[in-house]
């Protein structure tokens, strides 16, 4: 098979950087080589073109002598030929000379065949073209890609806000918005603020922050705590009294809801909520389906420990900016009691590595996974701890895969291909390797770096998008990993999502992070 037909799967959609976009009826398609698929408002059919598409902008694009660009969220504007490849009766298209609009139907908007073309085009490659000029084209997509994940204020999410993919998930996430904002501090620092801002949008009077929300309902599970960390990136970009004032008192509400309703057995470390489905037994935790799940047990986990301890650290520092000294001493205390805690509780010596720990049968588990680094976030080991797990990602048959790191130890008897079941994801290994190079292990942190980045170049160019999750052996590309019991290439949720939002804003972030230090 020929380079140019393996690529596809970019996400195409207006974006709030350009206007008002619609989660309800906006136009939503997907890239896939010669054609457009329709995924939203409905599912069904595609444009297809005498040649692939390019799939540098999330808005617009040239295919061969024919061009099409989104005049606003329901109206693709096409300059040139194509064939209807049947698509839905939900949409409406009608051509007139060589002009055509697609658009949802009761949105179709007729004004646009006497629109200057030109005028369209150019205001959807704006954007990109003014906030990146370099000649990375890996960055160039990523950058273009955040852009079609921004939303604009919809019913309960009054603020602007981002969505890792805009389909098939199309909500908010409350870590992936972080990541996102990660990225977009270096971009848009007030769209930045706004994805911080619209995670809080559904916290109730408790303190409780769901961990996905659309504009007309919420979960009723939470996610990592990891809103502190992302403003404290977005401030180190800016200082800003005024957005850490107004969000200082929300993330504290919501760590004081965690301490309060998620440590069952009052021991002070906290367990994530089970659930009854095989194949999502913690979405809570973010691993949807990690081995370390498996039996539905009650947990002290070393990872929403770590992040709750790295909070609090956080927390402490803006007391501090704040002027509430008080406030600051409570934090660090908090911070303090849960790393003394997950050193006595959960690091296993004989493994050199943090593991869960059985709070009924008051037992270590036996499952290693990439969890077991995160206590690095906070601090917690010591050096000689932190060079003991620092090995572990130069064994082979542990954490020194091809790929590092593996989301579950290479030599467990639950190692597979399967989502975090194996397979490597970007967020977890930027966050370890910057947690070594804080202990001063800067060897082990930047080859987890220069290894990702490969990978995420590597498939990039192979497939001109950005995945969800990779092989940790690199022996199979993303496109053939199972995602949650299989693989299937006509299920969209039993394949790796492609276009998926925190690989490409971590990318961008690391990016524009490392030009910063040169």
């Amino acid at each position: 098979m020929k380079e140019e037909n393996l690529r596809g799967g970019q996400i195409f959609a207006f974006s709030a950087a350009d206007g008002k976009t619609d989660w309800l009826d906006g136009f939503v398609g997907r890239v896939n080589g010669r054609m457009l698929e329709m995924k939203l408002p409905t599912d069904g059919g595609a444009l297809l073109f005498d040649e692939n598409l390019d799939g540098i902008y999330g808005d617009c694009f040239t295919a061969g002598k024919t061009r099409g660009a989104l005049a606003d969220a329901y109206n693709l504007v096409i300059d040139g030929d194509f064939i209807n490849a049947g698509i839905s009766g939900a949409f409406h298209i009608e051509t007139r000379k060589n002009r055509t609009v697609v658009a949802p139907a009761k949105h179709f908007d007729a004004s646009l065949f006497d629109a200057d073309f030109e005028t369209i085009f150019a205001a959807r490659k704006k954007w990109l073209d003014t906030h990146y000029t370099g000649n990375n084209p890996v960055l160039r997509r990523a950058i273009s890609q955040l852009k079609t994940q921004l939303c604009s204020p919809c019913g309960n999410l009054t603020s602007r806000w981002t969505t890792p993919d805009r389909w098939p998930h199309r909500n908010m996430w409350l870590w992936d918005s972080v990541f996102h904002a990660m990225a977009l501090r270096h971009i848009d620092l007030d769209f930045a603020k706004d994805a911080i801002r619209a995670v809080f949008l559904g916290q109730d009077e408790a303190g409780f922050i769901p961990h996905f929300a659309t504009p007309d309902g919420k979960s009723a599970v939470t996610q990592p705590p990891v809103l502190g960390y992302g403003i404290a990136k977005i401030l180190e970009k800016a200082d800003d009294p005024d957005f850490l004032a107004e969000v200082y008192p929300k993330n504290k509400k919501f760590l004081d809801w965690c301490a309060a309703n998620r440590d069952q057995d009052g021991g002070g470390l906290l367990e994530w909520f089970i659930d009854g489905r095989p194949f999502c037994r913690c979405g809570e935790s973010g691993m949807d389906n990690s081995s370390r799940f498996d039996a539905a047990a009650h947990l002290d986990a070393t990872d929403f420990n770590a992040f709750y301890a790295r909070e609090c650290q956080i927390m402490a520092r803006f007391a501090q900016k704040l002027g509430t000294a008080e406030d600051a001493a409570n934090w660090q205390m908090r911070a303090d009691k849960v790393n003394a805690l997950m050193n006595e509780r959960l690091w296993d010596e004989t493994q050199n590595l943090y593991v869960d720990y059985d709070i009924y049968k008051n037992c270590r588990s036996q499952v290693l996974s990439s969890a077991g680094f995160l206590p690095l976030i906070s601090g917690a080991p010591t050096l000689e701890m932190a060079k003991k797990m620092a090995t572990l990602l130069r064994d082979p048959q542990k954490f020194g895969t091809e790929l590092p790191i593996p989301s579950i130890a290479r030599d467990s008897s639950c190692y597979s291909t399967d989502m975090w079941r194996g397979p490597v994801w970007i967020n977890i290994n930027f966050m370890v390797a910057d947690a070594l190079k804080q202990y001063g292990l800067a060897e082990p942190g930047d080859e987890i770096v220069q290894k990702t980045r490969a990978a995420i170049e590597k498939y990039f160019h192979i497939y001109g998008t950005f995945f969800e999750y990779y092989d940790a052996d690199d022996a199979l590309p993303p496109v053939k990993l199972a995602r949650k019991g299989y693989n299937s290439p006509y299920e969209v949720y039993h394949q790796p999502l492609r276009d998926y939002g925190w690989t490409a804003t971590l990318y961008i972030d690391n990016s524009f992070s490392e030009e910063v230090k040169k």
